[in-house]
């Protein structure tokens, strides 16, 4: 197991839903919030950290490298698109250890010229989260990024589900994110405990 990415890798867009998921003993969590004033991302961020720190979890704050700074938080992932706008020089002055999310041999390219702390990979199956421009990458392309990636983290993001674990890592993902499968379950602490049962086995 890798010492600070947990094979389990849950994305949520608000805080409420860190503090639902805490209780079940996660150990990683990616607070993602999206299209909200900045005064409300600062208070999700400063809440959030509080709450992981309570409980032994390792926060990371997707996109808002600014906050995460101001908030003390030392993990930020970005997206591509981030990339334009981010100073990771900043990020890095401040501490702050970084992912960065791929999805083709020159988004990898840009992303390892930035030495991340972990990279993403994605999406490895059909996805409903949004319209994504790639196909869905498939396992065999785990493999490949693996390789290319040398001793950093994998994680392995788009449409999992938890049949699909053993297969993913087997493949070398280090780290499975889940997003959907989990916030429109009907019963998501209950699957979000199968998640983190069923990574436990096969990370």
């Amino acid at each position: 197991m890798n010492p600070f990415l947990d094979p389990f890798y849950p994305i949520v867009d608000s805080v409420d839903w860190i503090e639902r998921l805490l209780p079940l003993g996660i150990k990683l969590v990616q607070l993602r919030i999206k299209d909200e004033p900045d005064d409300s991302v600062r208070r999700q961020i400063a809440r959030a950290k509080a709450l992981c720190e309570k409980r032994g979890c390792q926060l990371i704050v997707n996109d808002y490298w600014r906050a995460a700074i101001d908030a003390g938080c030392d993990f930020v992932h970005l997206g591509q698109g981030d990339l334009d706008t981010a100073d990771t020089l900043a990020i890095r002055k401040a501490g702050i250890r970084l992912g960065i999310s791929t999805h083709d041999h020159a988004e990898l390219d840009r992303a390892l010229a930035h030495d991340p702390d972990y990279v993403a990979l994605g999406p490895i199956y059909p996805t409903i989260l949004k319209k994504m421009t790639w196909a869905p990458q498939g396992p065999e392309r785990i493999g490949e990024w693996k390789k290319l990636i040398g001793e950093r983290p994998l994680v392995a993001i788009g449409g999992l589900k938890v049949e699909h674990l053993a297969c993913v890592f087997e493949a070398g993902a280090d780290s499975a994110a889940v997003v959907t499968d989990i916030t429109l379950n009907a019963d998501p602490e209950k699957r979000a405990a199968q998640w983190l049962a069923a990574t436990r086995r096969c990370g």
